[in-house]
């Protein structure tokens, strides 16, 4: 296992969202531990303005130089993004390899990427850092081969030029294309069968999994991790009302997540901008709950997704034993709802505070269908709730409430 020094940059905008050293600190190690590196010593760094060529002064390199030489370090971290240029200075000085938050979370992304598609997403990403930082020596690429900062696609030997670089971004950016248009595709059918979405997001490590298996059974893995789910995991579920719906689960989100882990992940992410109705999980547990919603709401903001409709969930409740600070927490977050999807604690309340948004999306039907049209009946028992049914023997009076979809497709086919 590798040793790092960790540094965790303190800017004045970190402050102003309200984090703390500490709770940049915990975090980072957090990351750290995913990547499967031990943190030998964090040197902790509040900073106003950022050097051009060494991001910190030259003192603090030269203190931390001689912190990795104590701690037998393998590498150094960055709690922020450096250039190109700040890292290979830093090298230099340090005498080891050097790199930034997204090459940790790149790193990570990396081991728990299984699909084809998560692979490309992660290759794609890797290859846009890297693009920029190549340097007339190679410098980036003669260290690509072994330790953190160069799982996965980058394992490859990549000694090619910068050209053939753009022109593999360009097949990946393709294949994306392709993987987006199949996903569109299989999106129309669910729509054509009146299935409506609902997009499981959050800050990682929120849960999510763990309530899509309370939910439906699913079965995926959840380990207490960030970034524990990559791939997209849709599983269909038939609410109370007998309306099929399909939960869709993905990527966590993180403060201050690399922009271009939205872009490579857009394909993934168009499930949640298409989704119906948003479940927003809070972890009510943690001690930055408010900064972690805020979190999210960039990137949905990002998407431009967050004028969809959106529940707010506050998981993990069996954290919690203050009953005051539960009191506290619904009152703070207006209209939630406080759930342990772990111990399926209020569940039954999601699920019926879930149709009640699905209300709106649904419309009441009073019909006679023809008694041999039973594609059409059948499409309403299904996805709809029968309120009244009466055989006339060659018609079938039905009065239902269905999504609206459903309702398109009757009046387009009677």
């Amino acid at each position: 296992m590798e040793r790092a020094v960790g540094v965790i940059i303190i800017t004045e905008k970190i402050k102003k969202d309200n984090w703390s050293a500490g709770d940049i600190s915990g975090e980072f190690s957090e990351l750290v531990r995913s990547a499967r590196v031990k943190l030998a010593e964090t040197v902790v760094c509040n900073i106003k303005e950022i050097s051009s060529s060494l991001f910190l002064g030259k003192g603090k390199i030269d203190e931390i130089r001689l912190i990795a030489e104590e701690q037998d370090a393998d590498v150094i971290i960055f709690s922020e993004d450096l250039n190109g240029t700040q890292q290979r200075n830093i090298e230099e000085i340090v005498g080891i390899k050097t790199i930034d938050r997204t090459q940790l979370i790149l790193d990570i992304f990396a081991r728990r990427a299984k699909s084809g598609e998560g692979k490309i997403q992660v290759e794609l990403a890797q290859l846009e850092y890297l693009l920029p930082r190549l340097s007339g020596d190679g410098v980036m690429l003669s260290r690509l081969g072994g330790g953190i900062g160069t799982r996965g696609p980058g394992e490859q030997k990549l000694e090619v030029d910068r050209r053939r670089i753009r022109s593999k971004v360009a097949r990946l950016k393709k294949d994306l294309d392709s993987v987006a248009k199949q996903r569109s595709m299989r999106r129309k059918k669910r729509d054509r069968f009146s299935v409506l979405n609902i997009a499981l997001v959050g800050y990682t490590n929120s849960g999510k999994s763990t309530l899509l298996n309370a939910l439906t059974g699913a079965g995926i893995q959840t380990d207490n991790m960030p970034f524990s789910t990559l791939d997209p995991t849709i599983r269909k579920y038939t609410l109370p009302n007998n309306q099929s719906v399909l939960f869709t689960d993905t990527v966590g989100f993180i403060y201050k997540l690399p922009h271009s882990l939205v872009e490579a992940f857009k394909a993934t992410l168009e499930e949640v901008v298409e989704a119906d109705l948003i479940v927003h999980l809070l972890d009510a547990g943690h001690p930055k709950v408010r900064e972690q919603r805020d979190a999210t709401y960039v990137v949905l903001d990002e998407l431009k997704i967050k004028d969809k409709p959106i529940i707010t969930v506050l998981n993990k409740e069996d954290k919690i034993d203050d009953v005051f600070l539960k009191r506290r927490l619904l009152k703070d977050f207006k209209d939630s709802l406080l759930i342990s999807a772990l111990n399926k604690t209020n569940i039954d309340e999601l699920i019926d505070r879930i149709m009640s948004h699905l209300g709106g999306l649904t419309t009441f039907v009073r019909i006679d269908l023809p008694a041999d049209n039973m594609r059409l009946l059948h499409l309403i028992y299904k996805h709809g709730v029968v309120k009244k049914r009466i055989d006339k023997g060659t018609s079938v009076y039905i009065e239902a409430q269905v999504p609206q979809q459903v309702m398109k497709i009757i009046e387009r086919d009677i």
